[in-house]
C-alpha cells in the first residue's frame, strides 16, 4: 500500500480576495498531491476552488520554465537559447546600468502585480526600485475604483466581518460572481440560506452565482448607481429608512432624501434595464430585513464610473441602518485592519517621492512615449517584470504590443511559463511557485494573516523572486539591509515591525485572526471620517494620488447615475464585458489541461434577438471591433444577458484567437476618474458576421 501523504499547510497566493488557507498533500520532497481548503480556518472552512485543488497539474506541468534564456531572433519568434544564471543576471544588470547611464535611473521601470499576493515575492521588487530611484509604478489595474468608492462612504477600507454573511437574513452579492472568483463567499451564503436567508445577486449576466440566487437583477454594464438610487428612493418612500440611525451616523440624510425624489424605479428601469417590479421587490426585501449584508465586489472597478457606482451601492445599508446588526452592513475588502509596516520588504525608508510614478494600466501609452504619462522624464528603455503578463492582461493590447516591439527597449521577464510577455523579452528567467518558497499573506476577502511556508523543493534551475531581486541588487549597486536578509528573516521582521508577533508564533499557529471587535467593524462608535459620519456626499478630492485621473472631471456630489461610461452608439451598438471565467484566473491556469478542457474555447455570449438580427447561429464565427482593434470569436447564443450586451469570459491566451491577439485588443487604457483605473468591462463595439 502507498504511504499516507504528509499534510502540510499553506496559503493560496493567487489574485482572488479569498487567500484561502490550504492543506497540501506532500508526497515527497519534490511532489504534491491534492490541495484542499483548511477545515479549521473559519473563513476558508475546508473549501477551495477547483483550480487550486488540482494545483499538482500546474506545479508539475512539463511546460514550466527551467533555465534562463536569451532571445536570439525577432521578438515573439520563440527563438531562445539557454544560458547560465550568472550570464543571465550579468546581462540584465549590464542592460539596466547602460540604460541608466544614458537616460538616468527613471528610464528603468520595474513592473509587477499580483501573480503572487505574498509580500516578499510580490513587493520585494519595490526595494530594488526605491534603492535605485527607478520609475515608480501606481497599481491601477484591479482595485482602484472599487476601493475608493467604498472608502468615500466609510472613510476606510474595512467592513463587517465577512463570516457574518452566514448570519444574514438577506445577502446581497453585487458586482462579483463568487462561483467563478471567490468560492468561499458561496460557502457562507449557503450557510445563510440553510438558516432561511434570501440571496440577491446583481451582475451583468446570468452566471453561476445568479443561478443560486433567490432574486437576480441583470443590469446593463455601468448602471449600478441608478439601481442603487432607485432602491434608496423606495426605502425613503415606504418608510424603511432608519431615521434615528441616519441622524446619528450619516452626514446629510435630508439632502440625500430630497435628491432621490425623482430617482424612481421607472427612472432606473430606463437606464439599467431592470424591471420596475424587480427593483420594488429588491427594495422591499432589503427594507423589511434589518440583517441585510452587502457583499460588494470588484466588478465596480471595471467601469469608468465605477467609483460612483460602488459608493452608491454601499450607501444602501447606511439608509436602512443595517450596520447595527450582526449579519448586516457591508463588506468589500479588509485592507485597513492589518497596519502592516513593509519598510524592510519594500525599502520604504529609501523611497524618494520626487521620482516619477507611472500608471500600471497605461503601460501601452507609457511604452509608446505618451508625454501625458512620461512627463518631463525620459522614455522607458528597460523593463524588469515579475508576477504579471501585460502582453495579455493589460488594456489596449495593440498599443501594448507596439510598445514591446520597440528595438530600443530591453525587457527581462521572470516567469513560471513562457507567457506572451516572456516571448517578447530579451532575457527570460525561471521562477518558483508558491509551495517552493516562504512568504507572508493577508486576506483581502477575510481577516487573516497567513504564512505560506516552503513545502517542496523547486525544479533545479528555478529561483524565487527574492533571490533574483537580491542578485540584481548586488550587480547594479543597490544598497539596503533587506537585500542581505532571507525570506524568513524578512517575514519575521515585518511581523515584529507591524505588531503581529513573530515568525515562530505564526508558523506554530498558521494564521492570525485580525478581525476587529463588532462595534469597531460596524462603525457603531463612528465611521472613519474625521466627523465620524458615513458620507453620502463624498469629498472626491480627498482621494489620492492626484494626477492619474482625467483632468477637470466633476463627480456627483451625492449618489447618482453618472453617465461617464463608453456608451453604445449607432456605429458601435453593443457593450462588451470581459468577465472572469471559472477555470482561469487572469492569465494563470491557462496552461493546465483540466482548465483548458473545461473552458473549451473563447466565445461571445449574446442575446438570441441580437444574434437573429445579425443573422448568426450558435457557434458561428463573428468579428468584434472598435477603434482600438478587432478579433474573431465564436458566438454563444445566451438568453441570460440583456440585449445589446456581449459577455466574453476571459482571459484566454492570445494564441486562442485566430489573429493571435486576445480580448484586450478591445479594452481601453484611457484615464478613469478620479484617480485612475482600468475599465475592462466598459467597451462599446460593433459586431459583424464572418
Amino acid at each position: 500500500m502507498n504511504a499516507k501523504p504528509e499534510i502540510r499547510y499553506s496559503a493560496c497566493p493567487h489574485d482572488c480576495p479569498s487567500t484561502c488557507a490550504l492543506e497540501v498533500e506532500k508526497l515527497d520532497a519534490q511532489t504534491i498531491g491534492r490541495v484542499r481548503g483548511a477545515r479549521d480556518n473559519a473563513y476558508t472552512a475546508g473549501i477551495v476552488c477547483g483550480k487550486v485543488a488540482r494545483y499538482a497539474e500546474r506545479i508539475h506541468h512539463p511546460g514550466r520554465l527551467l533555465y534562463p534564456q536569451r532571445r536570439l531572433g525577432d521578438r515573439g519568434a520563440d527563438d531562445f537559447v539557454p544560458i547560465s544564471w550568472d550570464e543571465a543576471l550579468d546581462e540584465v544588470a549590464e542592460a539596466l546600468l547602460k540604460a541608466e547611464q544614458r537616460y538616468g535611473s527613471e528610464t528603468v521601470w520595474p513592473y509587477y502585480y499580483a501573480g503572487t499576493m505574498g509580500f516578499v515575492m510580490r513587493d520585494g521588487i519595490n526595494r530594488l526600485r526605491h534603492a535605485k530611484k527607478y520609475s515608480g509604478m501606481y497599481p491601477t489595474i484591479c482595485v482602484t475604483s472599487a476601493w475608493n468608492g467604498f472608502i468615500a462612504g466609510t472613510g476606510q477600507l474595512a467592513g463587517a466581518d465577512p463570516r457574518e454573511m452566514a448570519k444574514a437574513d438577506c445577502l446581497v452579492i453585487w458586482g462579483t460572481n463568487p462561483v467563478n472568483t471567490q468560492i468561499n463567499v458561496m460557502t457562507h451564503a449557503s450557510k445563510a440560506r440553510r438558516a432561511g436567508a434570501k440571496i440577491i445577486h446583481i451582475d451583468t449576466y446570468r452566471n453561476g452565482t445568479a443561478e443560486q440566487a433567490d432574486l437576480f437583477l441583470c443590469v446593463r454594464p455601468g448602471t449600478d448607481g441608478a439601481l442603487a438610487c432607485a432602491v434608496m428612493h423606495v426605502l425613503f418612500r415606504d418608510g424603511h429608512a432608519n431615521r434615528e440611525y441616519l441622524e446619528k451616523y450619516t452626514d446629510c440624510p435630508d439632502e440625500l432624501e430630497a435628491h432621490l425624489l425623482d430617482k424612481t424605479p421607472a427612472w432606473a428601469e430606463a437606464i439599467t434595464g431592470v424591471a420596475v417590479a424587480d427593483i420594488e421587490t429588491f427594495a422591499k426585501l432589503v427594507g423589511e430585513t434589518p440583517k441585510t449584508f452587502f457583499r460588494l465586489g470588484y466588478g465596480f472597478s471595471r467601469q469608468r464610473n465605477g467609483v460612483v457606482n460602488m459608493h452608491a451601492a454601499s450607501c444602501i445599508p447606511a439608509v436602512t441602518g443595517a450596520w447595527l446588526y450582526e449579519g448586516g452592513g457591508a463588506f468589500h475588502n479588509n485592507g485597513a485592519i492589518y497596519h502592516f509596516n513593509k519598510t524592510m520588504i519594500e525599502g520604504l525608508d529609501v523611497l524618494d517621492h520626487s521620482v516619477r510614478v507611472l500608471d500600471q494600466s497605461r503601460i501601452g501609452p507609457v511604452l509608446t512615449g505618451d508625454c501625458r504619462d512620461l512627463g518631463d522624464g525620459p522614455p522607458v528603455t528597460a523593463l524588469f517584470i515579475q508576477n504579471t503578463n501585460p502582453m495579455r492582461v493589460a488594456p489596449d493590447h495593440n498599443l501594448v504590443r507596439q510598445g514591446f516591439a520597440r528595438d530600443d527597449l530591453f525587457t527581462c521577464v521572470h516567469e513560471q511559463f513562457m507567457t506572451e510577455t516572456a516571448e517578447v523579452a530579451d532575457i527570460v528567467l525561471p521562477a518558483t511557485m508558491f509551495l517552493e518558497h516562504d512568504d507572508l499573506y493577508q486576506g483581502g476577502g477575510h481577516q487573516h494573516v497567513l504564512l505560506g511556508p516552503k513545502i517542496v523543493e523547486p525544479p533545479e534551475g528555478c529561483r524565487n523572486n527574492h533571490e533574483v531581486v537580491c542578485a540584481l541588487a548586488r550587480r547594479v549597486g543597490a544598497e539596503h539591509p533587506g537585500f542581505a536578509m532571507s525570506e524568513r528573516e524578512l517575514i519575521d521582521q515585518t511581523l515584529r515591525d507591524s505588531g503581529w508577533g513573530d515568525l515562530e508564533t505564526l508558523a506554530r499557529e498558521r494564521w492570525i485572526d485580525c478581525q476587529p471587535p463588532f462595534r469597531e467593524a460596524h462603525y457603531l462608535d463612528g465611521f472613519a471620517h474625521a466627523d465620524g459620519k458615513y458620507h453620502f456626499s463624498p469629498d472626491w478630492s480627498a482621494l489620492k494620488p492626484h494626477g492619474f485621473g482625467p483632468a477637470d472631471t466633476v463627480l456627483p456630489s451625492l449618489p447618482d447615475y453618472w453617465p461617464s461610461i463608453e456608451e453604445a452608439n449607432a456605429e458601435m451598438p453593443y457593450r462588451l464585458v470581459t468577465a472572469p471565467s471559472r477555470h482561469y484566473l487572469n492569465s494563470t491556469f491557462n496552461e493546465t489541461p483540466t482548465s483548458i478542457r473545461r473552458e473549451q474555447r473563447p466565445s461571445a455570449m449574446m442575446h438570441p434577438k441580437d444574434a437573429h438580427e445579425l443573422g448568426v447561429t450558435d457557434g458561428a464565427m463573428i468579428r468584434l471591433g472598435n477603434p482600438r482593434g478587432e478579433l474573431k470569436i465564436s458566438t454563444q447564443i445566451f438568453d441570460g444577458v440583456q440585449r445589446g450586451v456581449v459577455i466574453v469570459e476571459s482571459i484566454w491566451p492570445n494564441s486562442a484567437f485566430e489573429d493571435g491577439k486576445g480580448i484586450n485588443v478591445l479594452t481601453g487604457a484611457d484615464r478613469v476618474a478620479p484617480v485612475g483605473g482600468a475599465p475592462f468591462h466598459d467597451n462599446r463595439i460593433w459586431i459583424r458576421p464572418v
